[in-house]
């Protein structure tokens, strides 16, 4: 769950000193409640423009779970302060262009190694190819994701018009668009961290993306250069974007102005 809120500050400013040291606290509480629950993440961020005012990123195994640290989280500083501007639910997921073993061996090993199966350089490097796979599956699937500073969250869709209908190509031609693009997205490794977030049938567009990054310029960066790529160009439609910088949570209700 994406969350993002606006403060409410004339319903704040009528709470005494009290009031307002006992809503941080309880929100603090909660904070490190979730943090310390099993398998779940939250990430708390300040958000850039008058969009909204703070954000959080809640990772979950558990839509239960979710729903119920939304509610608190919403209310955690009292009725009527935090108002959700906007919101999205989304799953991890595996990509279903991910390159498969058997594809690896015909493709790469076979194809263009020129490798023969059962030798050791055969082995060693469908080994090596099967390790890097499941990192990368245990990534996308069970995130941990760091505490850089800058972070952006964007829906998005595959365009569906036309002679621009991405549902209508064979997976062999989506296959190959899609291979381009990570390579593009390679080129960051190391400068931005990106999930992406599976949402068809769960929210209004398709898929949720998540940069993380050390400086907005890196994300400015990847998401210009992607735009030339074909699966962008042609094929993409974007919702809004949210830019939010990661703050522990005295820093953030400062940062607020809480």
């Amino acid at each position: 769950m994406h969350l993002f809120y606006q403060i409410d500050h004339s319903q704040w400013q009528c709470l005494s000193q009290e009031e307002k040291r006992s809503a941080k606290t309880r929100m603090t509480e909660l904070v490190q409640e979730i943090r310390s629950t099993p398998d779940t993440h939250l990430l708390t961020f300040a958000i850039a423009t008058p969009k909204a005012d703070l954000g959080f990123m809640l990772l979950t195994p558990d839509l239960q779970v979710a729903n119920a640290f939304e509610k608190r989280l919403t209310l955690s500083l009292g009725p009527d302060i935090l108002n959700a501007c906007y919101s999205y639910l989304s799953q991890t997921e595996g990509s279903e262009y991910t390159t498969t073993t058997e594809q690896y061996i015909e493709e790469t090993l076979l194809g263009e190694k020129g490798l023969s199966r059962d030798t050791p350089e055969f082995d060693a490097a469908l080994k090596e190819f099967e390790d890097r796979m499941a990192h990368y599956l245990k990534h996308r699937l069970y995130p941990v994701l760091p505490d850089w500073p800058a972070i952006c969250f964007y829906p998005m869709s595959k365009r569906r018009s036309g002679n621009d209908n991405w549902y209508s190509l064979d997976y062999k031609a989506r296959r190959e668009l899609m291979a381009g693009h990570a390579r593009v997205g390679r080129t960051y490794s190391g400068r931005i961290l990106q999930l992406i977030t599976g949402s068809t049938g769960l929210d209004e567009y398709e898929w949720g993306v998540t940069l993380l990054a050390k400086d907005t310029i890196d994300i400015k960066h990847i998401v210009y250069e992607m735009r030339f790529d074909e699966v962008s160009a042609r094929y993409a439609e974007f919702g809004d974007f949210y830019i939010g910088m990661q703050l522990p949570l005295d820093e953030l209700f400062r940062r607020v102005c809480l």
